[in-house]
């Protein structure tokens, strides 16, 4: 009977503890950092009534009868999962997202939380707010910070670019003179009599007569008066020549061919007959369908006779005058003699003698087209001119149809600017200007400028594939520049890499190349303070650099539930935590600092509630056992 009384002594006292422990986590539940913990029952007896025995023969084994005395608390563990992270938004209120704990040290002990309140004193010292404890770094020692140093400048040693030079090129261009209708080749109508007898026969008292169309004109007449010898082929000619303008008639092998003076599809013939019994034509045999000449591109071994703007052809030591300016302005005036013994008789030899009188730009022919130009040697604006006149002689040609017109007006380079702020080692301001320009070859040229810098060196040859990327970089990609007062520093520029397109392009659209980065600064001072998930503290400084002003140490264990709770949400080792792993934070086992926020409690409050129920209904049900057996010995009292 006794035992009753005992066994639910125990289960008093058992739950009890319990109740204990679920009133401390609900305490907890809204503290920063808080493990909840959790009590782990077992029971214990101390008296058996009957060991186990074999079978033997006929009776068979039996078990074990033993008597239990009660229950035990055999252990609170705590629950070391995360907790809910709270924004605060203070630079050194610091959290945990996964294993590990901040050391802090009292000054002779190393102790262990994963409450991150942690701030400056007046010393700069990080310490936990809480208690004063100084914060321990990476290295095992107290984190100060220094908060009052400036940063030092830097001076600037490289400059990079980004965006786009146009791919369509507007300069630089040479000056062109193109010649206002192309260079053709032509060949005369001509109409041949059918009757090559050389023997025309006109009664005497009689004319006979036809008329000559030439060039779809007014019709012009010819007549022959009888006479008592036949005409020859060459009389007749004559006498054709004589009477009509535009066409020359020839003894050709007894007939009579009419040709035109003149070449060209404009050229033409019709024969128009007299009257039935006196016309010339039907004496002579000549058609009278239309006849044409023809015209087709020329070549440089075209003659200038041949060329349909040809008016008169061109005898020997006839003189073409070529007049002008040369692209530097320099009056040009010279003379072509025509002749296959003076300076020649063919396009070809004419352009020959362009190019000798124009010593600063080249002429050329397109045999596709005809046309002649006549290209400056060099880009830019100039004074290029040319017109060609008849000075002397008999023949001539139409030269205004040929008059050299400026199809491409010379223009300087395509350039596109842009400015950066550099450093000097003292970490003065400066504005430099950089200047792309377009060369004669396509490349680009980098030009720096400083108004109160003295600046050195060209970057040159930069070049671009069809498709826009980068093919070729500078050859030297630096300049050099010296401002008062400080030594020259080398700049060097960064266009991106060959083939790809991270940097400046060249593309068909407008330019919009920038010089996107400098890597100098001037002096700085501390601006902004922050954290980063590695426990980096980092400084912010004006000048827009960050310095690491501390590292926090991450401490892990290999087994968290053997440390040992001192209060203030502090843990210190115990031989049972393990070896002591210290790294920065998202390394190894060590979660990742999150600054500006704090590690909230672990506590289910609806768990610990069940749990309370649980441990209520125990510590009744315990104490009812006690009731019962009080009044089981009250009874015992009553027989005696």
């Amino acid at each position: 009977m006794p035992s009753s009384l005992f066994s639910a002594l125990s289960g008093l006292q058992a739950h009890e503890n319990w109740i204990s422990v679920i009133g401390n986590n609900l305490a907890n539940s809204n503290t920063p950092g808080y493990k909840s913990a959790r009590a782990v029952f077992s029971d214990q007896f101390s008296q058996t009534l009957r060991f186990a025995s074999l079978p033997s023969g006929s009776l068979g084994g039996r078990n074990p009868m033993q008597l239990g005395l009660g229950v035990q608390l055999a252990d609170i563990g705590r629950n070391f999962d995360q907790g809910a992270l709270t924004n605060t938004g203070r630079t050194f209120d610091l959290a945990l997202n996964g294993r590990g704990h901040f050391m802090v040290t009292d000054g002779t002990n190393t102790l262990y939380t994963r409450v991150g309140t942690f701030g400056l004193d007046a010393t700069s010292r990080l310490v936990d707010q809480r208690t004063g404890f100084r914060v321990l770094g990476l290295n095992g020692q107290p984190i100060d910070l220094d908060t009052t140093s400036l940063f030092p400048p830097s001076e600037t040693s490289q400059i990079s670019f980004a965006g786009n030079l146009p791919a369509t090129i507007t300069g630089p261009l040479a000056q062109v003179l193109t010649s206002s209708a192309a260079f053709k080749e032509g060949t005369s109508a001509s109409l041949t009599g059918s009757d090559n007898s050389d023997s025309f026969s006109v009664p005497v008292g009689e004319t006979w007569t036809m008329e000559i169309v030439v060039d779809t004109g007014a019709p012009q007449i010819v007549s022959l008066t009888g006479q008592a010898t036949p005409y020859t082929a060459q009389d007749v000619a004559n006498a054709i020549n004589a009477q009509v303008n535009g066409v020359t008639a020839t003894d050709n092998g007894g007939a009579v061919q009419i040709t035109t003076d003149r070449t060209g599809a404009a050229r033409s013939i019709k024969i128009v007959a007299g009257s039935t019994s006196q016309d010339v034509a039907g004496l002579l045999g000549l058609s009278l369908n239309q006849v044409s000449g023809t015209e087709s591109t020329a070549a440089t071994t075209t003659e200038l006779n041949d060329l349909p703007t040809n008016l008169v052809d061109y005898v020997d030591g006839d003189v073409i005058e070529i007049a002008g300016l040369d692209t530097d302005g320099t009056s040009v005036l010279a003379s072509f003699v025509y002749g296959a013994g003076n300076d020649g008789t063919t396009v070809g030899d004419l352009l020959t003698f362009i190019d000798n009188a124009f010593p600063e730009a080249t002429p050329s022919f397109d045999p596709l087209t005809g046309q002649v130009t006549l290209n400056a040697d060099t880009t830019g604006t100039t004074s290029l001119s040319m017109t060609l006149t008849d000075q002397s002689g008999v023949g001539s040609t139409d030269w205004p149809q040929h008059a050299f017109i400026t199809t491409t007006l010379g223009t300087g380079p395509d350039t596109t600017t842009t400015s950066i702020e550099v450093f000097d080692s003292a970490g003065t301001s400066h504005t430099v200007t950089l200047s792309f320009e377009r060369q004669d070859d396509a490349s680009w040229n980098i030009i720096p400028n400083s108004s109160d810098g003295s600046v050195s060196g060209l970057v040159s040859g930069l070049r671009f594939n069809s498709n826009g990327s980068i093919a070729a970089l500078p050859a030297s990609s630096s300049f050099q520049i010296q401002f008062p007062g400080q030594s020259s520093q080398t700049i060097s520029v960064d266009f991106g890499t060959p083939g790809l397109f991270d940097g400046v392009t060249q593309f068909g659209q407008g330019a919009s190349v920038f010089a996107d980065f400098q890597d100098g600064y001037g002096v700085g001072e501390l601006s902004n303070i922050s954290v980063n998930s590695d426990g980096d503290i980092q400084g912010f400084y004006t000048n827009g650099q960050i310095r690491v002003l501390g590292e926090l140490g991450i401490a892990t264990f290999v087994n968290d539930n053997g440390l040992r709770e001192t209060g203030d949400n502090l843990w210190t080792e115990t031989p049972n935590s393990g070896v002591r792993t210290v790294s920065k934070g998202a390394q190894g086992k060590a979660g990742q600092v999150t600054g500006g926020a704090l590690e909230g409690s672990n506590v289910s409050v609806a768990e610990e509630f069940v749990r309370l129920i649980e441990a209520q209904r125990g510590f009744q049900a315990n104490a009812r056992v006690i009731t019962t057996t009080d009044e089981v010995l009250a009874e015992l009292v009553n027989l005696l």
